[in-house]
């Protein structure tokens, strides 16, 4: 193996990819060095690069990347089920001074990652972990989402929302997504009920789709106001809020009203702290065995990005273009 590694390093806030040669790191305890093959882009990526995510504690210069997929090249000293070939997906670096994932090689921990789905590819893997790991620690560890229940959730053609949609699908939920007209086949064609929250006020779909009684679940990926609409589209006593973005002032009153419920979803706590980080493991091998089961696609974007288009990809990642953005490193 050669003793450095192609890599794109961002220097400054907003500044270009460099393209760079570094060292191939060497896995430690408990960790295994993984050949990328595909690297995930995510609007969090972005946000970092322009220095705009104090809460990512990815200080620049750095290597960004979230999200990869690719194939186990050496395991390093520890117990690990991983074995050299094995080809892994997850969400390992680009935050808390770790490491990204834009580059040949990239250490990761091993309860990190999961066994990357045999029925979708390195690109389509790539697209998974951070929008997955969310999803499912919102509607599943937090809101308990169970066969019957009636969800709803906002923007649900977009990275975290097609995924949340999806699994609420698989545990047995009647799915609601509230969207643009632009999107609506997006979500039809999960086979969720569209909303089109341009042009329905908040009181009438809930009347409409529960008869006034509201959602057992409401999941908001948007943040701001649509915390506040969440409040109001939740079910009495039993309803229960979840947001991945609710770092805003809201009143609880209409929330409180209701006696319903509300959790916080920080899918980075695990990188940033180094506690339950098995825990992203077991998420993404759940996720794998329903993307076997044809439960779980990601929606990618149609246009393809190469080592030589990475400003290009995060270009298009930040004028929100459909579909998870994902650059392909294995030419």
């Amino acid at each position: 193996m050669h003793r450095s590694m192609r890599a794109y390093l961002v220097e400054t806030a907003n500044g270009p990819f460099q393209r760079v040669e570094l060292p191939i790191p060497a896995p430690d305890f408990g960790q295994v060095l993984v050949r990328v093959k595909a690297s995930g882009v995510n609007p969090l990526d972005t946000k970092i690069r322009a220095g705009k995510a104090p809460h990512a504690k990815q200080p620049l210069p750095a290597v960004l990347g979230l999200d990869m997929a690719g194939t186990v090249e050496a395991i390093g000293p520890g117990p690990t089920q991983l074995r050299p070939g094995d080809e892994v997906y997850g969400m390992v670096g680009g935050v808390g001074g770790i490491p990204g994932t834009l580059a040949e090689f990239v250490v990761a921990d091993a309860d990190l990652l999961a066994i990357k789905p045999k029925s979708l590819s390195m690109r389509q893997a790539a697209a998974l972990p951070l929008v997955t790991i969310t999803a499912w620690e919102g509607l599943v560890d937090r809101a308990r989402v169970r066969e019957g229940q009636l969800v709803l959730v906002h923007a649900g053609a977009g990275g975290v929302g097609h995924v949340a949609v999806q699994l609420a699908k698989a545990f047995g939920a009647k799915v609601f997504a509230t969207v643009s007209s632009e999107k609506q086949l997006i979500v039809s064609g999960f086979d969720a009920k569209s909303i089109d929250y341009k042009t329905t006020p908040v009181k009438e779909y809930v009347q409409h789709h529960t008869q006034g009684v509201g959602f057992d679940i409401v999941y908001d990926t948007v943040g701001g106001a649509t915390i506040d609409e969440s409040f109001a589209a939740v079910k009495k006593y039993t309803g229960h809020v979840v947001s991945c973005l609710g770092w805003s002032t809201h009143s609880l009153a209409p929330l409180s009203f209701r006696g319903a419920t509300y959790s916080g979803v920080f899918t980075l706590l695990p990188l940033l702290t180094g506690t339950d980080r098995g825990h992203h493991g077991h998420i993404l091998e759940e996720a794998a065995n329903l993307a076997g089961e044809g439960k779980l696609v990601p929606l990618l974007n149609q246009r393809r990005f190469g080592w030589d288009e990475v400003n290009d990809a995060y270009a298009a990642v930040q004028a929100g273009e459909i579909g998870k953005v994902v650059i392909d490193l294995a030419g």
